[in-house]
């Protein structure tokens, strides 16, 4: 799916969610809260394909703020390759091609851990948090940005009818190609509930 997507991934979240996603990734970089000062801080960003967490969080935080994009997919790490460079951060943000459920790092090597919109689409979630707790330094943080069940009645509709007849017609036009977005909205009603 994502090899597919790839190349307009960015705008088809700038359309699914009328911008709003970048509201929420703001809101979680500030809940990160990466040192501003001389400190350094070392984030893991899982899923991350396109660099837009890992970006946020070197802009909000001070000169010794570093990350490492890990992706499954060498489709999402090529955008977020020229994104990075395009941002002259090549010497802060490293791009690996790696699976959530076994990471290519040493243990406690991460100040911060963070996900968005990627752990629905990890076979074995619970593997995942394992790793994502073996990498993360003592003290660490783990943060999770995703989608799940709207609990807002009349809204619940409303949100139904945007993802099963809107976002697939917007990835068609968009992208040229539903079936990824269809994908897309069928993994959030799997992924579990809230509580």
């Amino acid at each position: 799916v994502f090899s597919r997507v790839a190349e307009r991934y960015d705008l088809m979240n700038d359309l699914m969610s009328g911008g709003l996603h970048r509201l929420w990734k703001s809101d979680f970089v500030a809940m990160l809260n990466p040192p501003r000062g001389e400190m350094p801080y070392k984030l893991l960003d899982v899923a991350g394909g396109t660099g837009d967490i890992a970006l946020r969080t070197l802009r909000a935080g001070g000169p010794r703020t570093s990350a490492v994009i890990c992706d499954i997919s060498p489709e999402m790490l090529e955008v977020g390759r020229r994104r990075v460079a395009d941002a002259g951060l090549c010497d802060r943000i490293t791009l690996i091609e790696g699976n959530a459920e076994a990471l290519p790092f040493e243990a406690r090597s991460f100040d911060g851990y963070t996900i968005s919109f990627g752990i629905r689409n990890v076979t074995h979630i619970e593997t995942a948090l394992s790793e994502a707790y073996r990498v993360l330094k003592t003290g660490g943080h783990f943060l999770c940005l995703e989608f799940s069940e709207v609990q807002v009645p009349i809204l619940d509709r409303l949100y139904d009818f945007h993802s099963f007849e809107v976002i697939p017609r917007l990835g068609e036009l968009a992208a040229g190609d539903a079936q990824p977005y269809q994908y897309l909205v069928e993994s959030i009603r799997k992924f579990p509930k809230q509580d």
